[in-house]
């Protein structure tokens, strides 16, 4: 079985990217995370990845200003020279150009704490709590032009409980995201037969 080559972007510690990383580390696992990302060469995560052997880049997107096409052009002529097959971001918190997500249509994935189409953006658990939902989750989407709206891969519920705050019903949904990502990126990695 080839194994299809993965960038993981990250902005932070990477707690999906490490579930990432240990489901890959199985060799019949249709993915190799050949590459981790990050915009912030600060992000924790870089520390984790690298001590697990995979290669670690960032390219700081502050030195571009406002110039989002060239940090994108940099990112994107990165990933190409290694061969990467297909992205999956995990905590990335740049909203992406036209540009990238159109270079990558089809083979970008990302991550979001939220049963979509609700609460796409941010503060996702609070506003499932202040709407009162009996629950929240995680859905897995292809990444498209629009936030948080392509088509979704996969979702993950969990109930909200009496008594919830952000805090508890986010480590909640974290557990579930650490399992649905990886069983998620394997089934569209089974799916790519030759390289991009």
């Amino acid at each position: 079985m080839r194994r299809i080559k993965t960038a993981v972007f990250i902005s932070g510690r990477g707690s999906n990217m490490e579930a990432l990383i240990a489901a890959a580390k199985d060799p019949a696992y249709p993915a190799e995370i050949a590459l981790v990302f990050s915009n912030d060469p600060e992000a924790f995560g870089l520390k984790t990845a690298a001590a697990a052997g995979v290669e670690a880049l960032a390219i700081d997107h502050r030195p571009f200003g406002k110039n989002r096409a060239a940090h994108e052009a940099l990112i994107d002529a990165a990933l190409r020279e290694r061969g990467i097959e297909l992205v999956a971001l995990a905590g990335y918190m740049r909203i992406l150009t036209p540009f990238l997500t159109g270079a990558w249509a089809g083979r970008m994935l990302n991550i979001h704490p939220s049963l979509l189409p609700k609460y796409p953006g941010l503060h996702t658990h609070a506003r499932a709590l202040e709407a009162g939902d009996a629950q929240a989750g995680c859905t897995v989407h292809w990444v498209t032009e629009v936030l948080d709206d392509g088509p979704t891969l996969g979702q993950a519920r969990v109930p909200i409980l009496p008594g919830d705050d952000e805090d508890a019903l986010a480590a909640r949904v974290l557990v579930e995201e650490h399992k649905l990502y990886p069983a998620v990126l394997a089934t569209v990695a089974a799916t790519f037969s030759s390289p991009a």
